[in-house]
């Protein structure tokens, strides 16, 4: 799959998109990213990571099925609901083959304890979800599609394909046509949703946006470092 084309030059995403332009450099050049991209990435910095993911995709299901409730026609209605399906059913799926390849046990995962990254970024969206408006809520979900599609064919392109990489599995989920395609609905939706808001709105739908995609950096990370709670030695 290759890039995205550009968002319309006069909407919301491009603005958001050009505000956060280093953030998203600095993302996709994460040592995190570096080394999963050259097929490095030490099996249990990836665990970790699949296990946090899998918590996280929970919170963002539900911020996707709160959204769906809001849309004011079918189709957006229908996109955001597959969407949240997607979420808790097909990547998770992803996630459970990784957990039967790398063999951990059930024990084994409850005892990697959520990151703070993780539950940071669920409880934003959650949040997002129960006090702000519809055109916010939607800009505070789209960094999750689109930087997520903006890596994976970032990586796809380096490696050239990723035929035989350790990591093929992840990198095709995020680089392929119909994650593609996704990302060009979220994104026509939150452009048509954020040209018929006030300029207010649009003001925070790009704070929500910038915030996310922070989180986005702050998740891969977590996962770099595999990241503990600094309070844990005060509590046995």
């Amino acid at each position: 799959m290759s890039k995205l084309p550009a968002p319309p030059a006069d909407g919301f995403c491009a603005k958001a998109w050009a505000h956060t332009a280093d953030l998203q450099q600095a993302i996709v050049e994460h040592p995190f990213n570096a080394a999963l991209t050259d097929g490095t990435l030490d099996r249990d910095r990836f665990a970790f990571y699949i296990v946090q993911d899998a918590r996280y995709l929970v919170g963002f299901a539900q911020a996707l099925a709160a959204a769906a409730t809001r849309a004011d026609n079918a189709e957006d209605a229908a996109f955001l609901a597959g969407a949240s399906q997607g979420a808790l059913v097909e990547e998770r799926r992803l996630h459970a083959g990784y957990v039967a390849e790398f063999g951990l046990t059930d024990a084994e995962i409850a005892g990697i304890g959520t990151s703070p990254s993780c539950l940071a970024y669920t409880s934003f969206l959650r949040a997002n979800a129960l006090t702000e408006s519809y055109p916010v809520l939607l800009a505070a979900i789209l960094p999750c599609f689109w930087v997520y599609q903006h890596v994976g064919t970032a990586i796809l392109e380096t490696t050239g394909g990723a035929e035989g990489h350790p990591y093929r599995a992840w990198i095709q989920t995020y680089a392929d046509d119909e994650f593609a395609a996704a990302v060009l609905t979220a994104r026509d939706l939150t452009d048509r949703v954020a040209a018929a808001a006030d300029e207010e709105t649009r003001q925070r739908m790009l704070e929500a946006f910038t915030r996310a995609t922070e989180y986005e950096w702050l998740f891969w990370n977590s996962a770099w470092i595999k990241e503990e709670w600094p309070t844990a030695r005060f509590l046995g």
